[in-house]
């Protein structure tokens, strides 16, 4: 059964039961801080478990993209090395949401159950002799028996000998140290061979990483609530989340040995070896890299066209380090010295952009993204390669040091592992003990940094969901529903605060969080100082709690701040539009940044804007401003009805079945953010700069309304002190070309007395040579710069043999040593300049290196001249 007709058949199986279907949420999560990707198929439903929303049905099933490489769940190292884990995969999952109201909507174990054994034993044909489940075992730390429940259902259909029981660690599922969690049942598979199955019963392999007897299906009763002090408390309404492998799935009903032997990465394999002229199943190093690569650039491909772009920070940081993984095995294993995992993104579309479409829309750019990526990191390796060979020739031993290592990895993103191997070619090894210490070290100062302790809420009011108001007020009679303490390392104490409604707007959409301030009745201010959406919910942030939390309050949003803030917004969509009109329609938002003082834009195109597009898209959107166009707001339509409109959605973002457009003129968009109410309030729209963020994505900064009247008056100000050091020449223009002019004809007329000067320095020089162990010598500080001393150098070096020169200099605080030997000492006595500079380099506070007969250091501490001046002597 082909992957497709796998996939189809789920979803077909469970709308038949009255589930819903929907389309796989983006991978990169955008409102709850505990997690940086989807690493499961219930992330995105979590505030349904949560209780902060309801779902569209209480019955809902789909195929969910996700990714584990961070945090608890990171399956990164064992990927390429066994044939069952990987960095992005399916999750097929079907979902019971309970609702106390209505029961009936809903379903729990039984129904979970049987269905899960109709679907793989009736639709999907698996053989029942091959199938084990496991039951929750109970635990007496948590006061939870055995869950007799699911396993008197099991036993209706398979034997009891077949039902296994589990640990905690296997068998119950939490969403993380705080939530909903519950007992969950696992169905395995053995698909070894007849006569392995008779020398070791599966039973026994099952939960011990056999690459055989695997699990494909997670059934999860969500019945519990795991609380800050590691309690529990029962759910109001119980839940499903199930959970199987799309992968291991197909690869079961292919009848193969092993995920990558499926039709889902066949394709890419083969052409891999196509590309890289290698054979795929007769070496296993390079079985592996083959295995590294297909599985990575699915989750790079899938990262970027959720909007997820490499970078150096966070989640851009994580999927740059599986783009690295992935180039590194190709350049050791596949001996790829070029970009060529861009290549694969066609083959990667073919097969899988009919279920995710966003891979055929974002092909261009996903390929480009790669392709930068590589090369640049392939420069990257070239240059450790460089810097590794240099700390071998000075490793006296045979063991490099682990922190060296670890710098080599940390600053230049070399891997560890392709150290030692070339490390293992010239003799030597690595510190590994060592450099782990400093991987400690490093973890341990990022974890630090983020540590964070979150109270359980404390309810105060049980109040439906919180309403936002702030679209049409900015001051709102509230009540405190909830709140809870939050304790950070980076920001200290804070408080979150929930209310019963808000005029603050929470970030999202790239816009910043509202701030400003509550009072009671009494008086009490307490300040906002942030706004963020978690889960469904907005919380408010304070750095104290209010003296009468049950006080009534009038929450008040600072106007001037949501003002510029709307101004900037705006500024976002008229400059999206503008870009569509001036540079083509191409342009596609991929990121953007709203606060107060100014807005970023991050767009699709392939090529850096000459200032006359820069200047045609500040007239267009200046144009907009003076049109004086008014809002057109239209709240809860339809989407399907918002998208035949005309209205843009972004990829990557996560829109309802109802959505609000924004239209100034030709411009609409889906939006959630705050608004001008017409485009003159920007009164001006200036861009500040343009330029690159990745392949095929440029950035621009811009302001508007009162950055952009600061603007004009500092530029003003800035213009007023040129022309009075220019005498308050009329024509300041032509004045300062004057200076030019000067200035060039002065430079010229240094450089001609500098060569005079050398000329006479170099007779100087010759004179206070010394010959020590047949080798001219002279060691001094002389008053040029550097350009002079290489000159001086080379000329006394090419008309003299023998000559060990080292030539310093001090200006501005600053040190320089210049060191020349002659190709004869370099050959015949072992010396090396760059090693010289480099050693010397310690007493002036700094470093440098160059080529065996001529290199350079710079430093910090001009006091260190004299004392290199005088050590230089021990090299000769």
């Amino acid at each position: 059964m082909k992957s497709q007709e796998v996939r189809r058949k789920f979803l077909e199986f469970f709308q038949d039961k009255s589930h819903l279907i929907v389309p796989s949420a983006p991978m990169v999560v955008k409102d709850d801080p505990t997690l940086m990707f989807v690493n499961s198929g219930m992330a995105p439903f979590k505030e349904y478990f949560l209780g902060n929303a309801t779902p569209k049905s209480n019955r809902i099933a789909d195929t969910q993209k996700c990714l584990r490489v961070s945090g608890k769940h990171n399956d990164l190292e064992e990927v390429g090395y066994d044939t069952y884990h990987h960095t992005l995969f399916e999750m097929l999952g079907n979902w019971s949401f309970g609702d106390p109201a209505h029961p009936e909507s809903g379903y729990f174990k039984k129904e979970a159950i049987a269905w899960a054994w109709e679907l793989l034993t009736e639709v999907f044909k698996i053989d029942k002799d091959i199938l084990y489940v496991t039951i929750f075992e109970g635990d007496e730390a948590d006061n939870i028996p055995m869950d007799t429940e699911a396993y008197d259902i099991w036993k209706q259909y398979i034997s009891e000998d077949r039902i296994l029981k589990g640990n905690k660690k296997d068998n119950f599922w939490e969403m993380g140290d705080q939530g909903p969690c519950g007992p969950c049942s696992e169905i395995h598979v053995d698909i070894r061979n007849a006569e392995e199955k008779l020398k070791i019963d599966g039973k026994t392999l099952v939960n011990q990483d056999h690459p055989q007897v695997v699990e494909i299906w997670n059934l999860v009763f969500m019945q519990y609530n795991r609380k800050a002090n590691g309690s529990l408390e029962m759910l109001p309404a119980k839940h499903i989340d199930t959970g199987m492998g799309f992968e291991r799935l197909c690869m079961v009903l292919q009848n193969k040995q092993s995920n990558y032997d499926t039709d889902v990465f066949t394709p890419i394999i083969k052409e891999i070896a196509t590309i890289t002229d290698v054979t795929y199943g007769n070496d296993t190093k390079i079985d592996v890299a083959i295995r590294v690569i297909a599985d990575h650039v699915r989750a790079v491909a899938f990262s970027i066209a959720d909007g997820q772009l490499p970078s150096n920070t966070g989640a851009g940081y994580v999927i740059r380090r599986i783009l690295r993984r992935a180039i590194r095995y190709g350049f050791t294993f596949l001996n790829q010295k070029e970009a060529f995992i861009y290549k694969l993104v066609t083959v990667l579309t073919n097969t899988m952009g009919e279920a995710f479409p966003e891979l055929k829309t974002q092909q261009t750019l996903i390929k480009n993204v790669i392709k930068e990526e590589e090369q640049s990191f392939l420069r990257t390796l070239d240059q450790g390669l460089v810097l590794l060979n240099r700390m071998i020739q000075d490793t006296k031993g045979e063991v490099l040091s682990g922190e060296k290592v670890f710098e080599l990895y940390d600053t230049f993103g070399f891997p560890k592992d392709l150290t030692a191997l070339i490390a293992k070619e010239e003799g030597k090894q690595i510190d590994e003990v060592g450099f782990e210490a400093e991987m400690k070290k490093q973890k341990d100062r990022s974890r630090a940094a983020g540590e964070m302790t979150t109270d359980d809420w404390t309810i105060l009011a049980n109040d439906a969901f919180e309403e936002f108001v702030g679209y049409d007020q900015l001051t709102a009679p509230v009540k405190i529903t909830r709140y809870r303490k939050v304790v950070s390392k980076k920001e200290g104490t804070l408080y979150q605060l929930v209310f019963n409604l808000t005029p603050f707007y929470p970030e999202g959409g790239g816009q910043v969080g509202d701030k400003g301030y509550i009072e009671s009745t009494n008086g009490d201010v307490t300040y906002i100082i942030d706004t963020k959406k978690e889960n469904n919910v907005i919380i408010h942030f304070t750095k104290e709690l209010p003296k009468h939390l049950n006080d009534a309050f009038t929450a008040v949003v600072d106007e001037t701040f949501r003002y510029r803030t709307a101004c900037n917004h705006t500024g976002t969509h008229l400059l999206h539009q503008a870009l569509r009109t001036v540079l083509g329609e191409h342009v596609e938002q991929k990121g953007s940044a709203v606060n107060a003082r100014q807005l970023r834009f991050d767009f699709s195109h392939f090529a850096k804007m000459s200032s006359e597009e820069i200047e045609q898209v500040e007239n267009f959107v200046n144009a907009r401003i003076e049109a004086k166009i008014a809002l057109e707001e239209h709240r809860n339509i339809p989407i399907q009805q918002a998208l035949e409109n005309g209205a843009i959605a972004l990829f990557g973002e996560k829109y309802g079945d109802t959505v609000r457009t924004i239209k100034f003129g030709k411009s609409i968009e889906l939006c959630g953010g705050t608004h001008v109410q017409n485009t003159a309030d920007l009164w001006h729209f200036k861009i500040i700069s343009e330029g690159a963020v990745a392949a095929g994505v440029r950035r621009i900064e811009a302001i508007t309304n009162f950055a952009v009247k600061q603007f004009y008056l500092d530029a003003q100000h800035t213009f007023t002190e040129v022309k009075s050091l220019l005498n308050n020449a009329q024509e300041p223009v032509k004045a300062v070309q004057a200076l030019q002019d000067e200035n060039a004809q002065l430079k010229k007329q240094i450089e001609q007395l500098m060569k005079e000067k050398a000329k006479g320095l170099e007779g100087e020089l010759k004179n206070e040579l010394t010959t020590i162990n047949g080798v001219q010598f002279l060691a001094k500080q002389i008053d040029a710069d550097a350009a002079t001393i290489k000159d001086l150098s080379f000329s006394l070096g090419s008309n003299m043999n023998n000559l060990f020169l080292l030539l310093a200099a001090s200006n501005e605080g600053k040190a320089l040593l210049s060191c020349y030997i002659s190709k004869e000492l370099v050959a015949n006595r072992n010396l090396n300049a760059g090693q010289v500079v480099r050693e010397l380099g310690k007493y002036i506070e700094g470093g440098g290196g160059g080529q065996a007969f001529f290199a350079t250091a710079g430093g910090k501490n001009p006091d260190g001249i004299a004392k290199a001046l005088v050590a230089a002597a021990s090299y000769v």
